[in-house]
């Protein structure tokens, strides 16, 4: 009887190890919990109670899931301090990245104590204060990354103690003093750039490129193109064996006394050159009284125009800032320059549900990319992120928007959510690049499906996929014109991404025509343009729908814009051809031909389709229908054919309640 009894204990204990194994214990848990209770954070990570920390976001465990192994939180918003006690009871952690957000204070000395730590990402915050010796304590670190933050004093010769080290780097900082003579044999990558480091380059460290040591004024020596002056005024030059930056012991070299007397025409010189130096004293005596006059005008000047009425504004109006950088150091300036530089660089900004990415810029930089095709804002690159998530990032050229206005813009699409319409995740702006980041959508564009290498063992796309393209995209402009009052601009079947749900095809490139100047944008580039927007080319509700029957046009014909000729031997706009083609009764000859051999018995639903795209292309603005008439006329083609589901009936009766509310006035830009 004993042994069933025992036998259930050893279970039970087996059971009760294995479920320890399977989780960090109790004290990393709570370190991280501590942690994020203690510095606040702008997006939420879901470290929920109920789940297991090793599937916390950014949590990463060893395989027996025992210990937490990385903890990588970039650009999540964090602000604050952090808290002392809390990172450093992670004694498993071999990567810390915390990039890109506002952390502020002392480097946390609790990590310092992390034996493990291989990584350390903390580039990109606002820590400021001296780096302190205690960082040779981690003696397993091969990476070490502070660039761009506000961190101050000499450069610690404690470094050397990192002798695993591959990578340093502390540019974008305020350190000071001479660079220490580090002699690390493995370093790979070393920046000490936009610093106030002054003093002969180290031999150990001339090795690195010139952008290494780059923005130090005060620096001289290899690989710069700047040599060293002497310390004295007449002092001998360095002997070969004496190392430039005085380093191993040696002194700095000590003028030489002269022992003989000076000669009379050594005194008339020396006479000669005082006189000069005191007439030249007294001409810039004379020009400081006069700058100062001057100024002391300018400002009576200034108080003359504070009283100036309102619309007589002059011109100028930076008087009050070149005021306060009178008042600042270069070196200062220089720093603060670089710090902001830096900060703008690793700015990824989110929106939307963006917000469940955990990567940033430098994630981005480090992705592969590959080139999806260049369009008429800009060039479209896959990005798998080492994360394992695939984004598209959008390089937007030509941008003239603020970045003010840039932000404010690209948020408020963030707040666009519908099932036909691609969302925006994020966003970056810089003086140099503007990116846009979307979801990837593997299955590519309508274009692509359409016109992609026709032949054999190519998949014709069927009526049935292409009237639930249609309506995907009537439904997706719709949307932005009742719910938004935001032309699309740039309807076309390459920016119309097909999804494995048919009925959730959805548009891109939606809403940028706002950050292009009117000469430089070029909505619906192609044959998608409709014809008023040759001279005022602001893209209007009419424009979109126009756009709308040109993409209805390409389903039925299978011909893309720009590319369909009456006799093969030029180029025609394709409505203008269909209408031709009708126009001499062969309307069977408008449509695409591998989609009349599949047959089908759709031909009434093609000729439907055909009549309101040509409605949907009139030349006048004001004859095109409004997007839920166009919406309502696909939907009732397609119930003919057992499309129209419970949702889509739901979806025509929510067009039909925005109609009955109004829409922009026909022809006006939103």
């Amino acid at each position: 009887m004993m042994m069933p009894a025992l036998r259930l204990l050893l279970l039970l204990l087996a059971l009760a190890i294995a479920r320890c194994a399977a989780e960090p214990p109790q004290r990393e848990r709570a370190a991280l919990r501590a942690f994020l209770a203690g510095t606040p954070h702008e997006r939420a990570l879901a470290w929920n109670a109920s789940t297991p920390a090793c599937a916390w976001v950014g949590v990463t465990c060893d395989a027996a899931n025992a210990t937490v192994v990385q903890l990588r939180l970039p650009g999540v918003g964090l602000v604050g301090r952090v808290p002392q006690g809390t990172l450093g009871a992670l004694r498993g952690l071999r990567v810390l990245s915390l990039r890109a957000n506002r952390l502020f204070g002392d480097v946390p000395g609790d990590l310092f104590s992390l034996p493990e730590l291989r990584a350390l990402f903390l580039q990109g915050n606002l820590f400021s204060g001296a780096l302190p010796p205690d960082v040779a304590k981690l003696t397993a670190l091969e990476h070490l990354a502070l660039s761009h933050n506000n961190l101050s004093g000499a450069i610690p010769f404690a470094l050397n103690g990192l002798a695993g080290l591959h990578s340093l780097r502390l540019d974008g900082n305020r350190f000071s003093g001479s660079l220490p003579s580090l002699t690390l044999p493995l370093l790979e990558f070393f920046n000490v750039s936009y610093n106030q480091l002054n003093g002969s380059i180290p031999t150990s460290l001339s090795r690195f490129p010139p952008e290494s040591f780059a923005g130090n004024l005060q620096l001289c020596g290899k690989p710069l193109n700047r040599s060293c002056e002497p310390f004295f005024p007449g002092s001998p030059e360095p002997s070969p064996g004496t190392p430039p930056d005085g380093g191993g012991g040696h002194s700095l070299p000590v003028p030489q006394r002269r022992k003989k007397k000076l000669s009379g025409a050594a005194v008339a010189a020396i006479a000669v050159g005082a006189g000069a130096a005191a007439l030249l004293a007294l001409v810039l005596l004379v020009a400081c009284a006069a700058v100062s006059r001057r100024r002391q005008a300018n400002g009576e000047g200034a108080k003359a125009t504070a009283a100036t009425p309102r619309g007589l504004t002059p011109p100028s109006t930076a008087s009050g800032e070149l005021g306060e950088l009178t008042s600042t150091t270069s070196k200062e300036i220089a720093a603060a320059a670089a710090a902001a530089a830096g900060a703008e660089r690793s700015r990824l900004v989110f929106v939307g549900k963006g917000a469940g990415y955990s990567f940033d810029l430098e994630d981005l930089l480090r992705a592969s990319a590959e080139v999806l095709g260049k369009g008429s804002v800009g060039t479209s690159y896959k990005a798998a992120l080492e994360e394992g998530a695939t984004v598209v990032v959008k390089r937007l050229k030509e941008v003239a928007a603020s970045r003010r206005e840039f932000s404010g813009h690209l948020d408020s699409l963030g707040k666009v959510e519908h099932r036909n319409l691609l969302p925006v995740r994020g966003y970056y702006f810089s003086k140099d690049e503007k990116l846009l980041v979307c979801d990837y959508v593997p299955a590519g564009s309508l274009s692509a499906m359409l016109h992609g290498s026709r032949g054999t063992g190519r998949t014709t796309m069927d009526w049935d996929a292409r009237m639930r393209a249609a309506l995907s995209a009537a439904r997706g402009v719709a949307h932005l014109h009742a719910e938004h009052s935001l032309a699309h601009g740039n309807v076309k079947s390459s920016n119309l991404l097909i999804r494995p749900d048919p009925d959730a095809a959805a548009l891109s490139d939606y809403c940028l025509h706002q950050l292009f100047a009117p000469s430089s944008v070029r909505p619906n580039a192609g044959g998608y343009r409709a014809p008023e927007l040759v001279d005022t080319r602001r893209p209007t509700f009419k424009s979109d729908v126009y756009a709308l029957g040109v993409l209805f046009l390409e389903l039925l014909t299978g011909k893309p814009p720009g590319t369909a000729s009456v006799d093969g031997d030029g180029a025609v706009d394709l409505p203008r051809w269909v209408q031709s083609v009708v126009r001499e009764e062969w309307t069977a000859e408008v449509f695409d031909a591998e989609l009349v051999r599949l047959g089908g018995g759709a031909e009434e639903e093609m000729v439907a389709l055909l009549q309101v795209a040509m409605s949907c292309v009139a030349t006048a603005p004001d004859a095109r229908p409004d997007t839920a008439d166009v919406v309502r006329m696909v939907e009732e083609i397609g119930s003919g054919h057992g499309r129209t589901t419970k949702e889509e009936s739901e979806g025509r009766g929510a067009s039909e309640e925005e109609r009955s509310r109004g829409t922009p006035p026909a022809g006006t830009t939103p």
